[in-house]
């Protein structure tokens, strides 16, 4: 999913990973013997691309996404560029809270005043005159962040546009106090978000932009850290999402790899466990966790530096960060009349480079209680169905197909053991398959090749000699 960097911006938009599957599919088919298909032009491809992010437009349509940034993003321009993804979004009707930080502009102030910087666990010490560069610098970048998302250059991204901005005193908090002998001074911690004005804002189509600042009953400012405004502000809107945009592309694995999913349990277990190496992530992971703990549905940490990153994580499936969620994504389940789309997706490519029997959609319909599915994301990633000869003690495993994306997960192996659970459960002692051109995976499973005399008779009557199909078996 994601683009270079150096590529155009209609470029960048256009290549998913949908373009992508389907053109390696076509070479695939060739490789293999399937024949070729017709390499997609430039105005296919971009029709294929619209129509595979329709899903995601019509899921986001009204739902409420927290994102949250450092000042670095305003202080080297990227904000500029941001906006344009945020006009995007605010076009196709989601509804926008953004919450910025403001910890590099602080340090610059204090030094330009020959003042040092006094850090309590990750926490600042808020004295007096940090309290009050805290204050400036939110002002001064509030007022970069209007003017930005007030542009509406002819010929550009944000031509047409019209977004209204809203800021205010939207946050009650309390001070932190004293943190192991230390006390943090002006530095406090949310006590309470105003949901309700918030989303009188957001009803009136208005974008509201929050400061890492909060007040006091009693009149007093407190310096708040990015996380816990971003958290509990997604928290008290019940968002649907909360997305930290970061220095780095996410959490990483021991080996440094990118880790693309985890869940809210395997998160706390990597922080309890200290496996969390960047210092940001510390800061920004367990927020994300805090905010699925108590409602919010998803939260991404990804990039600010890569192009276009936001949208490429919220309309392309594999994404470009971590996704943390409070369930695992994956399921796998009896398909149900409103798979029938997805599956089709599935198995019609494979059909038509000839490794799978044609099925239209009225024998799908009628079929499709044999099925399963295997469903990430709301996105039905691979299939399979099993069709008893009940008198033979047998059983049909056909219609197996695996998104590219997940033909290197397990997700193959998932269905075939749901399969053969659901084959024992009928009491089949015997799985076969007719396959033109898997005949290994299935050998290396467990399955047996053998001859056309070994299927049941009705499926012998049925057996196509113009397709020469390989017939494997398995006992059970």
């Amino acid at each position: 999913m994601p683009a270079a960097s150096g590529s155009s911006r209609k470029d960048r938009i256009i290549s998913t990973d949908k373009d992508k599957d389907s053109l390696n599919a076509a070479q695939d088919a060739a490789k293999t013997g399937g024949g070729t298909r017709p390499r997609l032009s430039a105005q296919d491809r971009f029709i294929d691309w619209f129509q595979s992010v329709a899903p995601y437009i019509h899921a986001f349509r009204g739902k409420v996404f927290v994102i949250a940034f450092g000042g670095e993003v305003v202080a080297d321009g990227r904000f500029f560029h941001l906006t344009h993804d945020l006009n995007l979004l605010a076009a196709l009707g989601v509804k926008l809270v953004l919450v910025h930080g403001s910890r590099r502009q602080i340090e610059a102030k204090l030094k330009a005043q020959n003042l040092r910087s006094r850090f309590a666990e990750k926490l600042r010490v808020t004295d007096a005159a940090a309290l009050e560069a805290a204050m400036e610098v939110a002002g001064t970048l509030r007022v970069q962040i209007e003017a930005l998302l007030s542009m509406g250059l002819p010929n550009s991204p944000m031509a047409g546009a019209h977004i209204r901005v809203a800021s205010g005193n939207f946050v009650t908090a309390r001070p932190i106090g004293v943190v192991d002998g230390v006390d943090l001074m002006h530095t406090g911690e949310v006590r309470k978000i105003d949901a309700p004005a918030i989303e009188r804002r957001l009803k009136d189509d208005e974008l509201v932009v929050i400061s890492p600042l909060g007040y006091s009953p009693t009149g007093e400012v407190f310096n708040l850290a990015l996380g816990d405004v971003a958290a509990a502000t997604a928290v008290a809107l019940k968002a649907d999402k909360l997305i930290f945009l970061t220095e780095s592309m996410g959490v990483t694995g021991r080996r440094g790899e990118l880790l693309r999913e985890l869940t809210v349990r395997e998160a706390s277990g990597m922080l309890s466990r200290g496996r969390i190496e960047s210092e940001e992530m510390r800061s920004y992971l367990p927020a994300a966790v805090r905010a699925c703990e108590q409602g919010v549905g998803r939260a991404h940490l990804i990039s600010g530096h890569l192009d276009d990153s936001l949208l490429l994580e919220l309309f392309t499936h594999k994404g470009v960060g971590t996704l943390v969620t409070p369930d695992p994504l994956e399921t796998l389940r009896h398909a149900k009349i409103d798979d029938i789309g997805g599956i089709l997706g599935l198995i019609e490519p494979l059909e038509d480079a000839g490794l799978l029997v044609k099925r239209n959609r009225d024998r799908l319909e009628m079929e499709i209680d044999r099925f399963w599915v295997l469903e990430h994301d709301r996105m039905i990633v691979g299939c399979a169905a099993l069709y008893p000869f009940s008198s033979e003690k047998s059983g049909e495993l056909a219609g197996l197909a695996v998104h590219p994306e997940f033909r290197r997960r397990g997700a193959g192996e998932r269905l075939l053991a749901a399969i053969e659970k659901r084959a024992r459960g009928l009491r089949l002692k015997q799985l076969f398959v007719l396959t033109t051109r898997a005949e290994h995976w299935f050998v290396e499973r467990g399955f047996t090749e053998t001859d056309v005399s070994a299927l049941p008779q009705k499926k012998k009557e049925l057996y196509n000699y113009q397709r020469r199909s390989v017939v494997l078996t398995k006992r059970l």
